[in-house]
């Protein structure tokens, strides 16, 4: 802990997640947005799937723990609905097990405090021309992403956790296939764009209090000082705490 304690939010999932501050990712671009407001803290892998996420609950997310998270996006989905390999090795987890793990969750998370808010993001589609050359027996189909992302939504209706449906999201572009991704898998900064937009739609228009909307919540060291860039009248300074010109694009 540095300092007096901001509110937590915490990235957990696979390697949409470690890669989200990577190429202009969401996870980078939500560090922006709240620079000033929220921590945001990576927990997400490489290949982990739903199995390994229950697995590592109660590390990642201890009951004990002084401070809880404000927040948790959860991204498990993508690696669980590859085809089986016929070694029994992967990441492959049948549907049913995986939309029980995410109710696991769920249901852990929301035993860590009253107070914090989940949001699910949904297995996006997969670019299948791309990735087609790779030979091995692992398959990423995009009707096997559309079957896990509905699993996930029906979790989420469930559980009363919020759920951000990315496999539409993505598919409301017109040039998805291209764009969003960079190696038709993985999430391009136009793809990290959409989460980005879809996240902050959804922490707007929650009814959760306190809101955790950016621009509902209070900024860090707000106050006027003696010391920022003096103004043009000579006599006074520029509060530069709510400054955001230098971003590309102005969220909402």
């Amino acid at each position: 802990m540095v300092g007096t304690p901001r509110p937590q939010f915490v990235l957990f999932g696979s390697s949409i997640v470690q890669l989200s501050y990577s190429n202009g990712g969401w996870g980078a671009i939500l560090s922006d947005i709240y620079a000033r407001k929220a921590d945001i803290l990576l927990r997400g892998y490489y290949g982990w799937n739903s199995r390994r996420a229950v697995q590592v609950l109660d590390q990642v997310f201890p009951k004990d723990a002084s401070v809880q998270p404000s927040l948790v996006v959860v991204y498990f989905g993508g690696n669980d609905s590859m085809g089986p390999h016929s070694s029994g090795l992967g990441p492959h987890v049948p549907l049913p097990e995986y939309k029980e793990n995410m109710r696991k969750i769920a249901k852990h998370l929301q035993s860590l405090s009253d107070s914090i808010r989940i949001i699910f993001l949904s297995s996006p589609p997969v670019n299948e021309e791309k990735i087609r050359g790779n030979a091995s027996e692992l398959v990423r189909t995009n009707e096997l992403c559309r079957q896990y992302s509905e699993g996930c939504i029906e979790v989420g209706k469930e559980t009363g956790v919020k759920v951000i449906d990315l496999f539409t999201a993505f598919q409301n572009r017109d040039d998805w296939m291209n764009a969003c991704f960079t190696d038709g898998v993985h999430l391009s900064e136009e793809g990290s764009k959409v989460v980005v937009e879809e996240i902050l739609k959804v922490l707007k228009n929650a009814e959760w209090k306190p809101c955790l909307h950016w621009k509902s919540m209070p900024t860090e060291f707000s106050e006027d000082s003696p010391y920022d860039l003096v103004a043009a009248d000579g006599k006074t300074t520029l509060n530069p705490s709510e400054w955001t010109f230098h971003r590309e694009i102005q969220w909402d």
